[in-house]
């Protein structure tokens, strides 16, 4: 029996999301094919003879480039079994009902897919494990727990042929990637991992993570990229992870990506991460507006994010804050204080450029829809663009998102600081009010931090010009 598992688009990394569903179907007896859409092609004779398909959708990006994908393999392959997993499979599983898909698969889906493969269809939920309430109120279907397997990546477009870490001195490293855990523990309304996980948290064994970079290791990666949604969910089980890749590989790098309330919670634990390994940690800041953070459940103010940056500034690791920039809650005022703040923080160089540009994504599914003030500003589903069409009350902030995310998206690798200083001159003219912060610098040459080539970013409405498929 053959099957096919295909990736649309998973920021610039080895797909972790076929490599771990491979290993259990080939332990199955599977024979497999893994197709990244990012890098390979869809050759004449792949599907046609495949009994199953698979489609994995972790973001709203890779969900819409998968629509077109699978009506071609329903029409190449109209006997062959289609599912469809991942985070953004169940927010949109009537739309891809419409278009052929047969299955539907959310969290931790290795299983519930090698069960589905070899037809057993019904599933059966102990009594114990049935749904309830959750501390917030939410209706809370439970997430298995399994022991997952060593992912393979055999098949795979080699590591050389993604993401590459550039460092402070010049250097490049190869980066390989995997995930520690999954799910979240938090209920930020803007996430698509809360309708899907309802606050609940898995790890994956450090046996099964510490496996997987020595493979990857092994195949050339010099910098780990951990996946998960946020590493100090679980910090105990984060450190066991972290103090093993140190002590297996010394030399190789990491980064990871942490709530500010965590690294201001657990901020005695920066130091080991830092001797470990940790170059850089993402952090996903949105705002420094306190009552959209608030709106978002974010957990953190616009103060916590401040203390955050002069903390692991102190400490010795890069912070990587993304932002959704554009909000229904900002104002052109607002604007040019986040950019104020990011110059007056000398965080220029540690946010990606398209990160100014972003403008709030309201998928199906999304928390967002239960506040009044975010429905009254929503014109309707689109079922084009997976998501629903929100208008700024201020005409002129939707407008000057337009406009940054032109100008973005041409430039979107010139130097961070020559970009920014474009953008926050737009912005103050527009706003009508002087910058903040003094302007007089002179641009520096190379990198003053390390940085991924290909910027993260999630909760943003994608530019449909900058989606790709080979």
């Amino acid at each position: 029996m053959r099957a096919v598992l295909i990736s649309t688009y998973e920021l610039g990394r080895q797909p972790f999301g076929l490599a771990s569903p491979a290993a259990w179907l080939r332990g199955a007896g599977w024979d497999v094919t893994c197709v990244d859409l990012t890098k390979q092609r869809l050759s004449d004779g792949i599907v046609e003879t495949a009994s199953l398909v698979g489609f994995h959708l972790p973001m709203h990006t890779a969900t819409r480039l998968a629509g077109a994908v699978i009506g071609t393999v329903r029409g190449l392959a109209p006997s062959a079994r289609i599912c469809a997993y991942g985070l953004y499979a169940p927010l949109n599983a009537p739309w891809l009902r419409s278009i052929g898909v047969d299955e539907i698969l959310g969290g931790e889906f290795e299983e519930e897919l090698t069960r589905w493969a070899a037809g057993l269809k019904a599933r059966t939920t102990p009594e114990s494990q049935r749904s309830h309430r959750s501390r917030a109120g939410l209706q809370v279907h439970p997430i298995p727990r399994i022991h997952f397997l060593v992912p393979d990546r055999s098949g795979l477009p080699p590591l050389d042929r993604y993401a590459t870490l550039h460092m402070p001195d010049g250097t490049r490293r190869m980066v390989g990637s995997t995930e520690a855990s999954r799910g979240c523990k938090h209920l930020c309304r803007h996430c698509p991992i809360v309708p899907v996980y309802e606050g609940q948290f898995r790890i994956v064994q450090p046996d099964v993570v510490q496996a997987d970079i020595a493979a990857q290791v092994a195949a050339g990666a010099q910098h780990i990229t951990f996946g998960d949604p946020d590493f100090f969910n679980g910090p105990t089980h984060a450190l066991r992870v972290v103090d093993g890749l140190h002590a297996a590989h010394p030399d190789v790098t990491y980064d990871v990506t942490i709530k500010i309330e965590h690294l201001l919670r657990y901020r005695e634990l920066l130091p080991r991460m830092r001797d470990t390994g940790c170059v850089f940690v993402t952090s996903a800041v949105e705002s420094i507006d306190d009552h959209a953070l608030a709106c978002l459940l974010k957990g953190h103010t616009r103060g916590d994010f401040i203390e955050a940056a002069a903390l692991c500034r102190t400490v010795g690791l890069t912070l990587v804050p993304t932002f959704v920039a554009f909000h229904p809650w900002l104002t052109l005022e607002g604007y040019c204080d986040l950019l104020d703040t990011i110059e007056s923080l000398d965080l220029i160089d540690h946010v990606p450029s398209i990160q100014l540009a972003i403008r709030l994504l309201i998928p199906q599914g999304s928390k967002l829809i239960e506040l009044d003030e975010v429905m009254r500003l929503v014109t309707g589903f689109d079922p084009a663009t997976l998501a629903y069409r929100w208008s700024h009350p201020d005409p002129r902030v939707d407008d000057l998102q337009k406009e940054i995310a032109a100008l973005v998206g041409v430039r979107v690798a010139s130097d961070r600081r020559g970009l920014f200083d474009e953008i926050s001159a737009r912005a103050h003219d527009r706003a009508g009010i002087a910058r903040a912060v003094d302007t007089d610098w002179s641009p520096r040459p190379g990198v003053r931090v390390p940085y991924l080539n290909e910027p993260w970013y999630c909760c943003a409405e994608p530019n449909p010009d900058q989606m790709r498929v080979i």
